[in-house]
């Protein structure tokens, strides 16, 4: 297998120099095919045509009420999602990007001022830095320092992806959440693959056996990852698809809480919550994950683990609980934390499903 050294100089070649812009991508595993809500439709019309087009992501990594918060994008690229991310945190917010491609970052930085304008902001909350997200400290990224991390599609292409987790968790407080959109395989890709310079820039080498990405993230402490959304990616190009025969590449966007205490299954201690509303991007449901959907007004039971996902964290003031940890029922029925998808996509529009409905 090839030097780290190596991947990362040919990382920041291929998107530094080889690709221009997201047309010239060969699959798309790096291309973001999901249906944005309104208020992100809008905040998009703000970002500079420049920055759009040098845009390579896979899914929707913002999540919902950022107003306020420092935000830190891993592979920030050109900047679309931090442009993005500044007008959903607004003035009191930040947003830091860091990226370890100069070009990119040049793109990036050239239009800091042109989009304090576009948003009326007197001063810019965003910046950029150049650095490794294996390791944030370098970059000069202190501990316990963010509310919320995004990351579209770049984790893949990182060569130690527990490092990238473990400084994600070592930089968010206590209670903030890594959200993001990565590219995963359905079996462990052998050398000879990751070795491919092409495979790897086009995310497809790179990414994690999902199996893998799971007891990874439960060993640096993000203890129950959550699905969001997933999609099984299509290879158009032949001579990727042949390199790739037998191997399926799916985009799945996680959350993962840092809240001490979450348990690695989910117990149940005869908990419930009620969505009282007042998230702005979701007024009459609120959803937590992909089998999670709580009914403003509602009263749900929940296994121990989501109910701190909603009270020891930013979502705290828009429920109601109900219930403690005094009392314990055993293991939750369809909520535990095993692999929640299929080796195969299970509806015609190939979406991966939890193998269960989940705790509601």
């Amino acid at each position: 297998m090839k030097e780290v050294s190596q991947l990362e100089n040919e990382v920041q070649d291929y998107y530094g120099k080889e690709l221009q812009s997201s047309d010239d991508l060969k699959t798309n595993a790096c291309c973001t095919v999901v249906d944005y809500p309104q208020k992100i439709k809008q905040a998009l019309k703000n970002v500079h045509d420049e920055v759009l087009t040098r845009y390579y992501g896979c899914g929707l990594t913002i999540p919902t009420q950022l107003h306020g918060l420092r935000v830190l994008d891993l592979g920030s690229g050109a900047g679309r999602d931090c442009y993005l991310l500044s007008q959903l945190v607004g003035k009191d917010g930040h947003v830091l990007g860091i990226d370890m491609t100069d070009e990119q970052l040049e793109v990036a930085n050239r239009h800091i001022d042109w989009h304090r304008d576009k948003f009326s902001y007197s001063d810019s909350n965003v910046s950029f830095v150049k650095g490794n997200i294996q390791d944030l400290s370098s970059a000069g990224i202190e501990t316990e320092d963010f509310h919320v991390i995004v990351s579209n599609c770049v984790v893949n292409l990182a060569a130690n992806k527990k490092a990238v987790l473990q400084e994600a968790h070592r930089v968010l407080k206590d209670g903030g959440e890594f959200y993001f959109s990565d590219v995963y395989c359905d079996r462990r890709i052998p050398h000879h693959l990751v070795n491919d310079r092409e495979l790897y820039g086009e995310c497809l080498s790179g990414a994690l056996y999902w199996n893998d990405f799971f007891n990874i993230a439960r060993e640096v402490g993000f203890s129950d990852p959550r699905i969001v959304d997933s999609r099984r990616l299509t290879i158009e190009n032949k001579s990727v698809l042949k390199k790739t025969e037998g191997y399926n590449f799916y985009s799945v966007t996680h959350r993962l809480f840092k809240i001490p205490g979450l348990e690695p299954a989910c117990e149940d201690y005869g908990q419930a919550v009620r969505y009282i509303g007042g998230v702005e991007e979701e007024p009459l449901f609120f959803r937590l994950d992909d089998h999670h959907l709580f009914e403003k007004g509602k009263v749900v039971p929940v296994c121990g683990n989501t109910w701190s996902m909603l009270e020891n964290t930013r979502y705290s003031d828009y429920f109601e609980f109900f219930g403690n940890f005094e009392n314990h029922f055993g293991i939750f029925p369809g909520c535990g934390t095993e692999i929640p998808y299929h080796d195969q996509p299970t509806n015609s529009s190939e979406t991966l499903n939890s193998k269960d409905s989940g705790c509601c």
